[in-house]
């Protein structure tokens, strides 16, 4: 998809049955264990997009071994026992997130000398406070720019160990996790603390169950303090599989709540380990109703009258909640969302995008530091023909898509910025509208 808008037809209805691509948390996490593991480990269901793509590059680009196997979405990674066979590199991560950051602290306790960079965005979200953590234990990473962005630059170094470590979680979990996914590479020891507030948490409940999966127990001594037993390395556990974006299924499960229903997504469901999984949660406190099976959800609409204005704390879902903020359109009364003040530093800032496109479409918008307050137009209309600017932000495109289910046309700019996580997502969407 390369052209410079979609624009998508008015529609009032949704129903079908989607398979959910896979999660890109998951995928780039399995991918990075495997690579640093003991064995050879067939990974199913990979997700195929942008991020992927730019972990694969990178771990290629280090030496280690993977090819594509003859099923769609699966792969076979040959691990290397913790020690990547390249030990001077330059890599370039994208805007993927999941990729540069667990990959800045695996290399700097590596001992090899690697450049990272990404994109401009990519340079524009903060890592200082990783980085932090990481020198004061001994390691040696520089800045090629400005302070506390990549681009990165890491050099030899001999990390003392990472007992004690401590790092904040007040901006990304993903500091967390880049310490928690390292740690066993140092084969002593290692106690991880966080200071401050964690946001996204159940992203690291993610981290700690694949960990698992490939040998290593986190050992968590309260909310904040996490212990890896000395000589924890990694183990293939031989294959695993990908479960569906539980964040990308919010897209169609909101679709089913102000389009009717019933749409089904198949590939996640209430065995989920995804936090985002609580969407449906908030679907239904909003008057949806949803059923929910091991590995598929289903949304309709509410059995009379309209969706429920809503007033949550969404730190454990921020992904998901821009979907919510889209929904907040089609409910009846002020919602509220609350704690949402890392959106600013994720693909672009997500609370000024949302709240500038909202507004295009007729919303009234309350933007807050870490909040956004949104109340349908008018009467309830949608502005017609609204052009959706999307900031080079998968979410911002794919969330808006269901303002057409208002029964007004929108246009939706540059849409391939979807590729990032699911490049077919606009196919996938059109199925399940209906004239």
């Amino acid at each position: 998809m390369s052209a410079a808008f979609l624009d998508l037809p008015a529609r009032r209805s949704a129903r079908g049955e989607v398979a959910a691509p896979g999660s890109k948390s998951i995928s780039n996490r399995s991918l990075l264990l495997a690579a640093l593991a003991t064995g050879t480990t067939e990974i199913r269901s990979l997700l195929r997009a942008d991020d992927v793509d730019r972990m694969l590059d990178a771990l290629g680009a280090l030496g280690v071994g993977w090819k594509r196997l003859a099923k769609e979405g699966d792969l076979l990674v040959t691990g290397t026992g913790g020690a990547f066979p390249v030990t001077e590199a330059e890599l370039f991560l994208g805007n993927a997130g999941t990729a540069l950051r667990p990959l800045t602290a695996v290399l700097a306790l590596g001992g090899g000398h690697y450049r990272l960079s990404g994109s401009a965005r990519m340079h524009e979200r903060p890592i200082g406070d990783l980085v932090e953590a990481l020198t004061r234990v001994g390691a040696d990473i520089r800045y090629l720019g400005r302070e506390g962005y990549p681009p990165l630059e890491i050099f030899p170094a001999s990390i003392r160990s990472l007992d004690c470590v401590a790092v904040s979680g007040a901006i990304s979990s993903q500091f967390l996790t880049a310490l928690l996914m390292a740690a066993p590479l140092a084969r002593r020891e290692a106690v991880i603390e966080v200071e401050g507030e964690l946001v996204s948490r159940p992203y690291v409940e993610i981290t700690l169950g694949l960990m698992a999966r490939f040998g290593v127990e986190v050992a968590r001594e309260d909310a904040r303090r996490f212990r890896i037993p000395a000589g924890a390395g990694y183990r293939s556990p031989g294959n695993l599989r990908v479960e569906g974006d539980a964040t990308a299924a919010s897209y169609f499960l909101g679709s089913g709540a102000i389009g009717g229903g019933p749409v089904r997504v198949l590939g996640v469901g209430r065995d989920s380990v995804q936090g985002d999984v609580r969407f449906a949660e908030a679907l239904a406190a909003m008057g949806a109703r949803i059923t929910m099976g091991e590995d598929w959800i289903q949304a309709q609409g509410p059995a009379t009258g309209a969706l429920r204005a809503f007033d949550l704390d969404l730190n454990a879902i921020p992904d998901a909640a821009m979907t919510l903020a889209v929904l907040a359109l089609f409910a009846e009364g002020r919602s509220h969302l609350r704690n949402i003040g890392n959106w600013r530093v994720k693909e672009t800032d997500r609370l000024h995008a949302m709240a500038t496109e909202l507004r295009k479409l007729g919303a009234l918008v309350e933007e807050d530091a870490d909040s956004l307050h949104v109340c349908p137009p008018p009467g309830g209309r949608l502005t017609a023909g609204a052009v959706i600017d999307t900031y080079d932000d998968h979410r911002m495109a794919m969330c808006f898509s269901l303002a057409c289910l208002a029964g007004v046309p929108i246009r939706i700019m540059d849409p391939a910025c979807v590729s990032k996580t699911f490049p077919d997502y606009f196919e996938r969407f059109a199925r399940i509208l209906e004239s």
